[in-house]
């Protein structure tokens, strides 16, 4: 099960899941203890609820990368049939759906100095120039990153510099765990309305506390510089913190590039035709498509989605 940030994709998994299933948690941030409001962690009584996997699994400063989550998630799988369960994967880190699913290569590890000095550059050349670079280097990998995705941009460039080979080179040799049976249900709606959810969830992570919480792991000795520190809303709390804005310009901030990467989410989930589209309201239909998967009673047809919703 798989949309952008914030169109309700835990509530439905949850209304839809029953006892035969286990979730397998798809998201990049949602990995890190510690990161629990920013993340939009499930709680206390949803993970009560169902099984979750991959959820808190790693400390900030350990860099997880989509090889780990592959070789985690399906570790979880083996673990979750072996009780006689299935699995539900659950999120919005398109790479990781697709490494999964899809397939892909073993990258060799990067010394974390290479990231540091690539952030040293961002100041300075900012993140245009980096991708400048990295359509240089790399254009297939840079054709398909948008110049303002900035973990992606990065991401190319350290696994160049590190390895002196691009990282679309790695694409070639993909061991893949999809296939015909596997069962794709996307949650959309119109971006207007992710929008204000956007909007309402920024501003409900301020009251429980999302700028204590960066606080706290920062006292942890978690600083700045580590790479789960700049996800999405850690990176402009971080900046309040260090003075370089106020809070109003913060939560500006965060729900723009949240906004942002809403867009890229669905601009890549649109690529798999595979994927059966339903509102977050029709959780009777989406009911029924578990039971028709199931059962192989009925053939699953996709519900197209308009271009720009």
């Amino acid at each position: 099960m798989l949309g952008p940030t914030a169109v309700g994709k835990t509530a439905v998994s949850l209304s839809v899941g029953h006892e035969d299933f286990e979730i397998v948690s798809a998201d990049s941030v949602q990995v890190y203890r510690y990161f629990d409001i920013g993340s939009g962690k499930p709680s206390r009584e949803e993970l009560d609820s169902v099984r979750h996997h991959l959820i808190s699994v790693v400390n900030p400063d350990r860099q997880f990368t989509a090889g780990d989550f592959c070789r985690e998630a399906l570790d979880a799988c083996n673990k979750i049939t072996a009780g006689g369960k299935l699995p539900m994967f659950v999120g919005g880190t398109g790479l990781y759906i697709d490494s999964f699913f899809k397939g892909l290569s073993e990258i060799p590890p990067v010394d974390s100095s290479i990231r540091n000095i690539l952030l040293e550059e961002l100041g300075i050349r900012g993140l245009g120039g980096l991708h400048e670079e990295l359509m240089d280097v790399d254009p297939v990998f840079g054709s398909r990153v948008h110049r303002n995705d900035r973990q992606r941009v990065l991401r190319g460039l350290e696994v160049f510099r590190g390895t002196g080979r691009p990282i679309s080179s790695y694409y070639g040799s993909l061991e893949s765990h999809g296939s015909d049976l596997t069962l794709y249900m996307g949650l959309f709606d119109d971006m207007e309305s992710v929008r204000k959810r956007i909007d309402l969830r920024v501003d409900e992570m301020l009251k429980r506390g999302f700028v204590d919480e960066v606080v706290s792991i920062r006292k942890m000795g978690y600083g700045p510089e580590l790479k789960s520190m700049q996800s999405i809303g850690y990176l402009e709390i971080n900046g309040l913190l260090d003075g370089a804005y106020g809070l109003d310009e913060a939560v500006a901030r965060i729900k723009a590039e949240t906004k942002k990467y809403a867009k890229r989410q669905m601009t890549r989930f649109k690529k798999n035709e595979g994927v059966i589209w339903c509102r977050p309201e029709e959780t009777g239909r989406i009911r029924d498509l578990i039971g028709d998967w199931f059962t192989g009673s009925k053939p699953l047809k996709n519900k197209k989605i308009s271009r720009g919703k």
